[in-house]
């Protein structure tokens, strides 16, 4: 099928399968406006679907002297249940962690029940966990996506069976994961869009532009940005920047995540406007932000919202982030030094060592790139 240039896979389902469904049909873009990657994706799905009607199909079959197996309590799994092991994960692992963690568990153990039910760990098979990957695909998440969601339940399901002193292996270990057909890029914004924006969010002059301001100037991640506290913003300093670490209500990504940023060109214009605008209050957005968490996705909705009106869909409040990298590539700014603005991960165990670099060496390469 092929709609405003994208090819879709559309299939009947079988008439002694549609118990098992709650459409008639399966329709879903290939994401594909290559006819010959179109096929390519169409046979392999096709492929993999007949492979789970097989499955279906054997389970509806009738077992000559089924009634003569033990069918007793004594054959029953002792093994504990996916969301036991949920439960088990986040009272260990939750501690000091905020509610996406928590969250994000909670939700992926879902997607497991939803497609094969909540059994005992050791009764999930290596067909299983791949059923669940093409039922994941077949859902529209990209592979990113798909693997982020097989990283949760792994870690959720190894974390019972270390505690357990279990013994069976874990059948989300080892699932193989097709390569992309047309993995989607973020794209930076350019410059001399952001230089508009950057105007529009002066001129409007409201707490939801100085979120945007900030961030196009610092390259920070949203929820870095929305959860910042108004101590971490120091004006005063010789070097004005923000001082980006983890707090209860938002923790960071990664251990380099915590860095000092400095503040040039409208983030610098943000920040004054934060701190002088604020109320009683500890928090630069407390829009989106108080002691209980950090609700960076609704942040997101309405910040990607606006910024669709000003410029391509294709762009996100995270296409700053890229943008950032290739304007301190454009002035020449050493790789490390970026990462240590950004808050990448470097490469090499010499990183680990020392404090990092300066945060006049950081200013000077932040200050090249200013926008005027």
């Amino acid at each position: 099928m092929y709609r405003d240039g994208v090819y879709y896979y559309v299939r009947r389902i079988p008439c002694d399968l549609t118990s098992f469904y709650s459409v008639k049909r399966l329709c879903f873009s290939l994401k594909t406006k290559s006819l010959k990657a179109a096929n390519r994706s169409a046979a392999s799905i096709s492929q993999r679907l007949d492979d789970y009607w097989l499955g279906l199909r054997l389970q509806k079959l009738d077992i000559p002297a089924i009634h003569l197996t033990k069918q007793n309590e004594s054959n029953a799994s002792a093994a504990p249940a996916l969301s036991d092991a949920c439960d088990l994960y986040l009272r260990l692992k939750g501690i000091g962690k905020d509610k996406v963690f928590k969250r994000t568990a909670k939700r992926n153990t879902a997607y497991v029940i939803e497609m094969l039910g909540d059994r005992p760990l050791d009764t999930y098979s290596s067909l299983d966990a791949a059923t669940f990957r093409d039922w994941l695909i077949g859902k529209g998440m990209m592979m990113k996506t798909v693997k982020r969601v097989f990283a949760s339940v792994r870690a959720i399901v190894n974390l019972t069976i270390s505690e357990e002193g279990l013994g069976y292996p874990n059948a989300f270990a080892r699932t193989y994961f097709p390569a992309e057909i047309n993995p989607i890029k973020r794209k930076p914004i350019p410059v001399d869009e952001i230089k508009r924006i950057q105007k529009v969010c002066m001129t409007i002059d409201d707490d939801m532009r100085w979120l945007i301001a900030l961030i196009s100037d610092t390259g920070m991640r949203l929820g870095e940005a929305a959860g910042l506290h108004l101590d971490d913003i120091r004006l005063n300093e010789p070097i004005p920047h923000i001082d980006l670490k983890p707090h209860p209500w938002r923790s960071l990504k990664t251990k380099g995540s915590e860095r000092c940023i400095p503040l040039v060109g409208v983030a610098h214009w943000a920040a004054r406007r934060i701190v002088n605008e604020s109320s009683d209050g500890d928090f630069a957005f407390p829009r989106y932000c108080d002691e209980v968490g950090c609700n960076a996705n609704s942040a997101s909705n309405g910040l990607n919202k606006w910024l669709h009106q000003k410029v391509s869909n294709q762009f996100v409040m995270h296409s700053f982030r890229h943008s950032l990298r290739d304007r301190l590539r454009a002035v020449e700014c050493p790789s490390d030094i970026a990462d240590a603005i950004g808050g990448w991960t470097t490469a090499g165990i010499g990183e680990q060592y020392g404090k990092g670099y300066p945060i006049e060496v950081c200013w000077k390469w932040m200050d090249r790139i200013r926008i005027n």
